[in-house]
């Protein structure tokens, strides 16, 4: 596919490096020539120094011709303006990054009126991940499928837990509908078999109905009360987000924000939170206003080392639930040895969300990606499924079919109806199914087939 993307920043980079990979034409519209220079050198792309809301950049690059054209710019309205300009010129799918809330409050009519293929917001949907893993205390994170009725949640398994020794038959056998689709042993992705015995020190990633889920946690005793209370540090997109989330629910926030215009801003939109203005990156300041006091803690300032730092603080001071916030990848991998692992990273996920509707506009038959998700620095790809009529693996039970290794069909979604499925289970035409796969590049249905 020929995708045009504009701006080469941190989301534009991400692209380039996941879309390249996956060999589309990419052509990189930035303003910085050597910010595009050195992405030129590093991945297999094309590009161009300019304005992409100017037309005549748009015309000299043949925007008509493009597939897909991405506007991911650290300015809302050049998004907007390059994206309607690029739709009026020929452009197939248009996607915009839109971060501000005024524009986000309304963002269905804004892709409608404007046209837009896509508008997504990095910040929202990181705030969506957070108040998700808020729902379940002992999880390190969780996403979910099939309008929020099903989660994949991510466990740890300590040394006294009651799934230490279990075999997943006997798992299945006593947790019904919960399936393990996948576990992390040793820093590796393993999808197991039903004669994989679960271990400490494993993480399982678990699915299941959401009513399903709370009571799985119940029977594996863990005993962590519901989170009531959150300490958010930094009083930014994210936590706005979060806060208006949070307004019908029982959790009380609390936001300490270094600027002063913006902590009154804050205590004028959500009155019933506690806004305060300090600096949350100074641990006498989080002591004084009883920082182990609270269920849960959230760092998300724009500063990955202050996020890190007031992290390990919480921690360290006994609160259970700590979120952590980081912009750069690459940091990640040493997260983990201090004992963080609720790491929310935007730009991570908004490249998911646009790689998913590029993979979904890649096919042209066969069965459409719907979802897509990374986990484990890329070893596990998550992806939903739509079955067409003329697939291969339409009307044959599952056990018939040869389906390649490390693969697991995690749920089908047949009309209002959920499958956990066994061996005897068939999908059919325009079911919705979920695949987890430790291969990667799938890009169709039939191809989990050997």
């Amino acid at each position: 596919m020929k995708i045009v993307i504009v701006g080469g920043g941190k989301v534009g980079e991400k692209l380039c490096a996941e879309l390249s990979h996956e060999h589309n034409d990419i052509l990189l519209i930035e303003k910085d020539e050597q910010k595009l220079e050195h992405l030129m050198n590093k991945f297999d792309i094309t590009g161009i120094v300019g304005n992409g809301a100017n037309i005549e950049i748009q015309q000299e690059i043949g925007v008509d011709t493009a597939d897909v054209f991405i506007a991911v710019t650290e300015m809302d309205e050049i998004n907007l303006i390059s994206s309607v300009l690029a739709k009026n010129l020929g452009a197939t799918y248009t996607v915009a990054r839109v971060r501000n809330p005024e524009y986000s409050n309304h963002q269905s009519v804004l892709k409608e009126s404007l046209g837009l293929s896509l508008i997504i917001n990095p910040e929202l949907s990181a705030a969506r991940d957070i108040v998700r893993v808020l729902k379940y205390p002992s999880a390190l994170s969780a996403e979910s499928f099939a309008g929020d009725r099903v989660n994949l949640v991510e466990v740890e398994i300590t040394d006294e837990s009651k799934l230490v020794g279990v075999d997943l038959r006997e798992f299945r056998q006593r947790f019904g509908s919960i399936l393990v689709c996948m576990s992390i042993r040793d820093n590796e992705a393993i999808i197991p078999s039903g004669d994989y015995r679960i271990q400490a020190n494993d993480r399982i990633f678990i699915t299941g109905e959401a009513t399903d889920m709370m009571r799985f946690f119940k029977v594996i005793g863990s005993n962590e009360k519901s989170i009531r209370s959150t300490l958010m540090i930094g009083g930014g997109r994210i936590a706005y987000y979060v806060l208006k989330a949070l307004k019908q629910s029982r959790i009380k926030a609390t936001v300490i924000e270094l600027d002063r215009q913006r902590a009154q801003y804050l205590s004028e939109e959500f009155p019933n939170a506690t806004i305060i203005h300090a600096d949350g990156s100074d641990h006498e300041v989080l002591e004084e206003y009883g920082l182990a006091d609270f269920d849960s803690f959230m760092s998300l300032t724009g500063v990955d080392e202050e996020n890190l730092v007031m992290s390990v603080f919480a921690r360290h001071s006994g609160v259970k639930k700590v979120i952590t916030k980081m912009s750069r990848v690459e940091i990640l991998k040493i997260l983990t040895s201090v004992q963080l692992r609720t790491i929310i990273t935007p730009k991570q996920i908004v490249a998911n969300e646009i790689i998913q509707f590029v993979r979904a506009r890649a096919n042209i038959q066969g069965s459409n990606v719907e979802a897509l998700y990374r986990l484990e620095d890329n070893q596990v790809e998550v992806l939903q499924f739509r079955v067409t009529r003329n697939s291969k693996v339409c009307n044959m039970p599952l056990f018939q079919l040869k389906i390649k290794p490390n693969v697991l069909i995690a749920y089908i979604m047949r009309g209002q109806e959920l499958i956990f499925p066994n061996g005897n289970d068939q999908l059919m035409p325009h079911d919705r199914v979920l695949i987890v796969t430790t291969a990667s590049m799938f890009e169709d249905l039939e191809d989990i087939l050997m």
